[in-house]
This record gives structure tokens, sequence and C-alpha cells, in this order.
């Protein structure tokens, strides 16, 4: 503890110089955080969790989740009421509020640079996510669902700009304010999109004034504004100016809880190593510590697996529940020695020591039997069939063609490569981990370590032959987690293994149709299936969440959905 404590005054310098640097003091109360690098503000790439984050801070959505109620339910957020579907199940109308605006930013000519959100801002919004030239991750949202969205795709693919007056008939606005969005089929699973980042209102000004600049900078309605960023350093967020947030839907406070004061401004601090985090949220500099690294296990959780004494002393909260996320490693479809090799794949499944992993993890995650984690209707309970057997791994390896690991192409070991999203400590001992059980069957692992916004690049264009990388819901249902296996949703889209299976697709399509629940049963365990034997992921682990909460901040709660959940936050008195 003497160490720790003599650690403190040169980090509290070094806090104060990085915010001095990076744009100057922010209004208090301000809530605080690491976070990982963002890669972009702009709501159509927001396909990572901190892009989301960001972008769901200052770009609003037509539905939000309700913060406070489980299960999980859609609230309006710049729509000012639910949608209306239709009987048919095809056909859904959203009005939006009429106190939504846009600004203020030097891209309106306007005396206070602000402009009225209008229902053919929603229609442009969406027309961008299926805009080829944008390369959206979320084009799976609307793809085959939005009648006539495939043939704006595919006019968007020619060359020179995209014309948005081309007509969508699946996207109409029908006046100022009224949206009305028709789907190719009934399709229950829509209203949850509409409170996905990917649907977040953007005005077309700030897109044709920015340019390629456009997700360094915001022009949105949301909750806060972005002051300041300093890339993979810090970003800074200030309340919106005259904005009612009557529409947020804020719970009230508990039971006896002090009412507190929201936070004026919320800090985003790039801060990748794991001990420099951990004493920063000891000393009071980050309101809550959102994951607890290895090495400060024993010094948070006690035998009994509450938090230690002197934590709870302090006012310090642990709040731990199973997440809704799957992690995996992904192998590469297109690649030429991984795509056609199921038994080579099979093989690393078994490699992989799941007992050791979640050993070295400390509780913290979860052995995978699958892509659906627990908490998931549907979910399959057996074992998976290429759980961790190191004979079976040893004989797969065999007849994929490499007996001991050798490549007979080469006569030396088959060398394969990894490509993570991170090079902090952490990553570095899971990977050298990982690495450890493709050695124990002969096969040689090379690691290779980039930013997060890098790493994604190179996904999106297919070009790692395997990488480490998890799902985090979009919405509790288990076809969000399928869909990820779906062909048409391949890189730059959610199926990052570029996995194609005419037959698992119509499975897909028809559990997504279907309004029977014992048949749509029946279909996700049947998918299930056919991943866990094609194996194009080696599922890897479920996460378990624990969150320590200091005692400065009151309203939080773990939600599986929190995009701008800080702006639900509370400074204690």
């Amino acid at each position: 503890m003497r160490r720790l404590c003599a650690a403190l005054p040169f980090l509290a310098l070094s806090l104060a110089a990085a915010c001095a640097e990076a744009g100057g003091v922010p209004p208090e109360p301000c809530f605080r955080r690491p976070d990982t690098p963002v890669a972009s503000l702009d709501p159509a790439l927001a396909g990572d969790m901190a892009s989301g984050r960001a972008a769901s801070l200052v770009y609003e959505t037509p539905l939000q989740f309700d913060y406070a109620a489980r299960p999980y339910r859609l609230l309006p957020y710049a729509a000012e009421a639910m949608p209306e579907v239709s009987e048919d199940g095809r056909e859904i109308t959203l009005r939006l509020r009429d106190d939504v605006w846009f600004g203020p930013a030097d891209c309106f000519d306007t005396p206070d640079r602000r402009r009225r959100a209008t229902a053919q801002d929603l229609v442009y919004s969406l027309k961008r996510v299926a805009d080829a030239k944008v390369s959206s991750s979320g084009y799976w949202l609307l793809d085959g669902k939005v009648e006539g969205i495939g043939a704006f795709r595919a006019a968007s693919t020619n060359a020179g700009p995209t014309d948005y007056s081309l007509d969508v008939p699946g996207l109409r606005a029908l006046d100022e304010r009224t949206v009305r969005i028709r789907l190719t089929r009934p399709d229950p699973q829509f209203l949850w999109a509409l409170a996905m980042p990917y649907a977040a209102l953007v005005p077309h000004e700030a897109v044709e004034a920015w340019g390629p600049l456009f997700g360094t900078r915001e022009a949105g309605s949301g909750p806060f504004t972005l002051a300041s960023w300093r890339r993979g350093h810090r970003m800074l967020f200030v309340r919106r100016p005259g904005r009612d947030t009557a529409r947020d839907r804020t719970p009230p406070p508990e039971p006896g809880e002090p009412a507190g004061t929201p936070y004026a401004s919320v800090e985003y601090l790039g801060m990748a190593d794991a001990s420099t985090r951990w004493l920063s949220f000891l000393r009071g500099a980050f309101d809550v510590a959102f994951d607890i690294s290895r090495d400060n296990w024993d010094a948070v959780i006690g035998p009994d697996g509450a938090l230690v004494p002197d934590l709870a002393a302090r006012g310090v909260r642990l709040v731990s529940e199973p997440a809704l996320e799957s992690y995996y490693l992904g192998f590469n479809m297109d690649d030429p020695v991984l795509g056609p090799n199921k038994k080579l794949r099979q093989a690393i499944s078994c490699a992989f020591d799941s007992a050791q992993w979640c050993a070295l993890n400390r509780g913290r995650h979860l052995p995978s039997t699958g892509p659906l984690p627990p908490g998931v209707d549907g979910r399959l309970e057996s074992p998976h069939p290429y759980a961790f057997d190191l004979s079976r791994a040893e004989a797969l390896l065999a007849e994929a063609g490499y007996p001991g690991g050798t490549d007979p192409a080469t006569e030396r070991r088959l060398a394969l490569r990894l490509a993570l999203g991170k090079s902090d400590q952490e990553t570095r001992e899971g990977a050298e981990l990982l690495a450890s059980f493709l050695d124990r069957i002969g096969v040689a692992l090379s690691l290779d370590y980039s930013t997060f916004p890098q790493f994604l690049r190179t996904l999106n264009k297919r070009e790692e032959q395997m990488f480490l990388i998890g799902w985090v819901a979009d919405w509790p249902d288990p076809l969000n987690f399928l869909q990820l296996f779906v062909s048409r949703n391949a890189s730059p889209g959610p199926n990052r293994v570029n996995y194609a299976n005419p037959a698992y697709d119509a499975l897909f399509d028809e559990a997504a149709a279907t309004s029977d629940p014992a048949r749509r049963r029946e279909l996700v365990g049947a998918m299930q299936d056919i991943v866990r034997e094609e194996c194009p992921w080696a599922c890897l682990y479920y996460r378990r969440e624990f969150v320590l909460v200091g005692p400065s901040i009151l309203g939080f709660r773990l939600h599986d959905f929190p995009l701008g959940a800080e702006k639900h936050w509370r400074k204690a008195p």
C-alpha cells in the first residue's frame, strides 16, 4: 500500500497535464471514465462499443431502451410516441417530436447555428447506412428487410456521389414529422433496430460540409455536444444547451436515494494500462471502474466473492451479473488455409483449454458452449461438441492434413496468424496463453497487435486470418447473435468470419418471420447445431460483469445496452 500511495501525486499531475493539453477544464459535475479509443462519431460507422457509446451521447435515435425496466423494453426518444405497427406487421409509422434540434454547429447557415430535425432526416440517415460508399457495418439491419433498399444500395455503387433523392418505397417521409417504414415481411425485431446508433438522426448539411471529417465532429441533437477530442487520449462532452431532458426518460431516484445533480459533462480518457486505470479509480479520478484486471482481483474481491472491507468502507459498491456477450476466436472463411478445412477449425477449437483460461481470468469469464450466452432464450445447454480435448485435437489435426502440426507443403510447423485489437498486458497474457494451447498440438501462432481502429479496418477488408473479438448484444434476442453467421452480413457487416451456408440462411430467415414460439425455438436450436459443428468460431468464453461504483455516482444500474447511459447518472451531494 505504501508503494501505491507514493504513485498517486505523480499520477494526479499526469492526468491534470493531459486534461489541460486536450482542451481545458470540463464543467462540473463531470463524469469521468477510461475508455477504448473511439474510431468514429459517425453513427453509420458505430460498429464497436466505444464508438457506439460516444455517438449515442451526441446523436438521438427514434427509440431508446428503458434504463430501469427488466425485462428490457423500448421507449420513445426522438419519436414522440411508440411507432404504430400495421396488422400485417409490415408497416411501421412513427412521428418525430417537434423539439429535436441539430446543433449548434457551423454547418448550419442560421443565426443560432441550429436546425429542427424532420422526417426527411431520418429517411436520409437510414439511406446512409445502406450507401455502399459509406461502408456501414449496420447495413444488415436494413438488408432484405426494408422494401427497395437493395436497389438503392446497388445504385450507390456507381461512380460519383450517391443520389439520395432516389426513391426507396420502404422509406417515406409522409410529412415534416412522420416517417413510414415498409418491410418486406413481418419482423417483430425491427423496432429494436430503431434504438441502435445506426438509426440515429444526422443532418445532411454536416455530412456534405465536413466530408471525410464528419466522423471527427458532430452536429447532433443528443444530450451532449463534443467539446474537444484528442484522439487516443481524451474526449470531452458537455450538456447540449437548451435541450429538454424530459425525453431522456431518466428514472426517478430510488427510495431514500438523494436527488443529486445531473452531470454537466462527460470525459473519456484513453488509458490502456490496467494498473494506471486502477490507481486512478482509487484516488477518485474515475467515478466507475468497469473492468477489474487480473492483477487487482485479490485487492478487490475477497475469498467469499464479496467486495473487500477496505473498499466497502470507502463507499464503493460492487455490482455484478452475467453480460449478454459472447467472445470467440474468429476464423476468416475467405482464408485458403482455414476456410475450406473444417477439421483444422475443429482441432483448434478442441485445443482451447477453457478451464485454464477461466482460471487465469479469476472468475470474470465463463466457459462458452456456443454463440448464445446465458440468459438468451433458446440457448443450447449441452456441452460444445468440440470442447477441450487434447487427444481429439491432435487426431483432428492429423485428419486435417497436418499430423503432429507439420505442414506437408513446407515440412515445418503449421504457422497461423492471430490479430488483436489491443496491446495491453492483459491482452498479451491472454494471447500468449492461447498460443501455448496451439503449441501443444504443434501449431505455431504468431501474434499481431494493433490499435482497435486499425484492427476494425483490416477486419472490414477481410484481411485477417484469425482474430479475437466479441459480440455485445444489440437487443435481447437469439437472432441478434445468430445473424453473425448469415452470409449477407459478411464483413464489413457483423459476420466477421464471412461464413456462408445457404441452409443456415434459410433457417435464419424462417426464424425471423415465424410467429410460432415453438417453431422459432426449434430453428434457433438447429442453427446453433450447425455453427457448433462447422466451427467458423472457436467459442471461447462469456463475460461476467464486475463494476465498482464510486460513492460519488447516483442512478447507476448495470445495463446490457448502456448506450447514452451517462445522461441518466447524477453526482452525489
